[in-house]
């Protein structure tokens, strides 16, 4: 405060001297304040950048009055494939158009456009919100479609949550029920196949989790629900491989009296992989450990014998 104070009489007896007049004083205050001026601050005399309006359409607010203009400047945005303002001047329009012919269409569109922006939590809300409005409409059918599509590309990572992951499988599941000949079928075929390979994903990791951390048992229940589950699924091989593993260890690191009955526990697990799958990338270690666990038992065979 004292080193403005300086400042500002220094210039007071500098502008005295150079016959500044007193009208011209304000000018000088102003060049020291600029010069003071921090980072961020607002400079006299210079207006803040405006900040951008989210949707301002021309700035003109829908109303009936101008509804068929805003209508077509919606549409121009949808063809022109700038689907973010379309969504936006349709959701203005959709409340107006309640109860005429074009409500649909409007709804369609705007579910559509948040689809093809990428949106597609709004997209599956309003496509599931048109289908529950208009059932019997020449667009119901795509609406469904469209709706069941967003809900699957809203499945998180086998990693997470898969409550929308087991929506989404039910929502396929109910449009190719409604709907049979529909030509999207084969591929809710493809995003059903998706959605179990990711669900037997998680599950998988689960068992393998099981078996790192030598919760044996554990690991075998999760093995014997897998196979229920996931009979047909591309992971066989790899949660086989992983009980081969867990039984074996599980065989190996058993009081005496248990080794026998666990070892053959194992050697079900190997033959299940060896029998029932081509060469696959577990093959080698599977018959290693297979030939292992065989040895193993010979010595159980002999000993029952010799007894």
């Amino acid at each position: 405060m004292v080193k403005k104070s300086f400042k500002l009489l220094i210039i007071i007896l500098l502008t005295a001297s150079a016959g500044v007049y007193a009208a011209d004083f304000p000018a000088c205050v102003s060049v020291c304040s600029i010069q003071n001026t921090q980072p961020g601050d607002t400079v006299p005399g210079k207006q803040a950048k405006p900040k951008k309006s989210k949707t301002s359409f021309a700035g003109k607010k829908v109303t009936f009055e101008n509804f068929d203009q805003q209508y077509e400047r919606a549409m121009r945005y949808y063809n022109n494939q700038q689907y973010l303002s379309a969504a936006g001047l349709f959701e203005d329009l959709y409340p107006l158009s309640l109860g005429t012919p074009r409500a649909d269409t409007i709804l369609f569109l705007f579910a559509h456009s948040y689809y093809m922006n990428g949106d597609y939590e709004m997209a599956a809300f309003h496509f599931r919100d048109y289908v529950r409005r208009y059932p019997n409409t020449e667009r119901t059918e795509d609406a469904f479609y469209y709706g069941t599509s967003a809900i699957y590309k809203t499945s998180p990572d086998y990693s997470l949550d898969q409550s929308n992951t087991e929506y989404a499988i039910e929502q396929i599941k109910a449009f190719i029920d409604a709907y049979p000949n529909n030509s999207h079928i084969e591929e809710c075929n493809t995003m059903l196949d998706a959605l179990r390979l990711k669900l037997a994903r998680k599950d998988l990791e689960m068992l393998i989790l099981y078996y790192n951390t030598d919760h044996y048992e554990a690991c075998q229940i999760a093995a014997k629900n897998f196979f229920n589950e996931y009979a047909y699924s591309p992971l066989m091989p790899e949660a086989i491989y992983y009980l081969v593993l867990n039984n074996y260890e599980y065989a190996r690191k058993s009081v005496e009296r248990k080794k026998e009955e666990r070892y053959k526990a194992c050697l079900d697990a190997c033959n299940r992989l060896l029998l029932n799958y081509e060469e696959t990338k577990y093959t080698k270690e599977v018959d290693r450990i297979s030939k292992e666990v065989q040895k193993q038992l010979s010595k159980y065979n002999k000993n029952s014998q010799n007894n």
